[in-house]
């Protein structure tokens, strides 16, 4: 991969050249149609019923965290707070609710995480109101995590404005896009200072040298995707360059383009540009670009959540071929569907070899890329 001084200012010219279609949507080559999708998340949602335990989880040994994600992709799939299987599985998820405002089993040592997962869910099932104590509660716990100076960190510290699994866990993409969700789904604004605060640190992970990223990793490998951590020395689940610079992929590019539309930033920033030019050239749905299959489907959900919020229709890629990306989204999706209804990575790295949590990915997938009504 070239990385001279030309190719940068190459690169910085391709960025300056896009522009975002908001066209119709295109017909795909074989999409899933209405009664297909909808086929899909029923046997998903059966299976998610024959698979819930007595007392309401899923994937119970990992505490609130898999149960708060799959009753999540199940509210998002237009079932409300009293479908049986989410009455349940809210009442399971009570029951982790601490003094302190946090989601989580004691002793854990991911706090933040099972506590924002919780968030969403909670938001997801409160439309009448009946967690809005605990949604209060649970936001201030989870912003009493994020690096800030009250860990005696400054600005310029690799860890300002992150958050790892726990509080003083090296803060990563992965977990402070979760904070960042929670944020939103919790009613905070793009201004909301731990909304800024996170994006300070969602910028250092992009290979992009800018005002907002100085780090000595972005100048290595400017390419404008993301990596997993600048903290803690750096590191990329996609592995490091021959000159040290941290390989982009795409699970975390989509989760740092997602993360920044949330906090405020707009399509003309070059940032923005940049990570958009990264998933031009590496438009995919048959692996997790840069990691093959691994994670997957947590790709797949960072996928659509993305372009939807950047409210695109139709996708245009670095060799100009149009993308009906919502149809391409959810045959990729559907045609992976098992018999019984789940969805199951053969790659079992990050737990992706857990039927609860695939099927939670993939019902939130689906929510993301819903056939358009006629």
């Amino acid at each position: 991969m070239i990385r001279s001084t030309l190719y940068r200012v190459a690169a910085i010219a391709a960025v300056a050249s896009i522009s975002f279609s908001l066209t119709p949507a295109l017909a795909d080559d074989k999409p899933a149609d209405a009664q297909a999708y909808e086929q899909a998340v029923q046997k998903a949602i059966d299976f998610l019923r024959k698979n819930q335990a007595a007392d309401g989880s899923f994937t119970a040994a990992t505490g609130p965290a898999v149960t708060a994600l799959v009753t999540t992709a199940v509210l998002e799939s237009g079932r409300t707070a009293d479908d049986p299987v989410v009455a349940k599985a809210l009442k399971f998820l009570e029951g982790f609710i601490q003094p302190d405002g946090g989601v989580y089993q004691p002793k854990s040592q991911h706090r933040n995480y099972e506590t924002c997962i919780a968030i969403q869910c909670l938001a997801a099932a409160n439309r009448d109101g009946r967690y809005d104590k605990q949604l209060k509660a649970a936001d201030h716990f989870v912003k009493g995590l994020q690096w800030d100076e009250g860990e005696q960190r400054s600005i310029d510290d690799p860890n300002y404005g992150g958050a790892g699994y726990g509080r003083s866990e090296r803060p990563d993409l992965s977990n402070t896009s979760f904070l960042i969700d929670a944020l939103k789904a919790a009613g905070n604004s793009p201004q909301d200072e731990a909304m800024q605060r996170a994006l300070i640190f969602v910028s250092r992970c992009q290979n992009l040298e800018s005002p907002h990223n100085t780090t000595k990793f972005a100048a290595k490998n400017p390419d404008g995707g993301f990596y997993y951590t600048p903290a803690a020395g750096g590191t990329s689940q996609a592995g490091a360059t021959p000159e040290g610079g941290l390989r982009s992929y795409g699970s975390m590019t989509y989760a740092g383009l997602k993360s920044m539309i949330f906090a405020g930033v707009n399509s003309d920033d070059p940032r923005v540009k940049a990570a958009f030019n990264w998933i031009q050239q590496h438009y995919s749905l048959d692996e997790n670009p840069g990691m093959a299959d691994a994670g997957l489907y947590y790709y797949y959900n960072t996928f659509g959540k993305a372009l939807e919020a950047m409210k695109i229709d139709q996708f245009i890629d670095s060799k100009g071929n149009k993308h009906d990306w919502r149809a391409e989204l959810r045959d990729a999706v559907i045609k992976r569907q098992q018999a019984d209804g789940s969805w199951l990575n053969k790659n079992a790295r990050w737990m992706e070899g857990d039927p609860n949590l695939v099927t939670g990915y993939a019902l939130l997938t689906l929510s993301h890329c819903k056939p358009a009504k006629k």
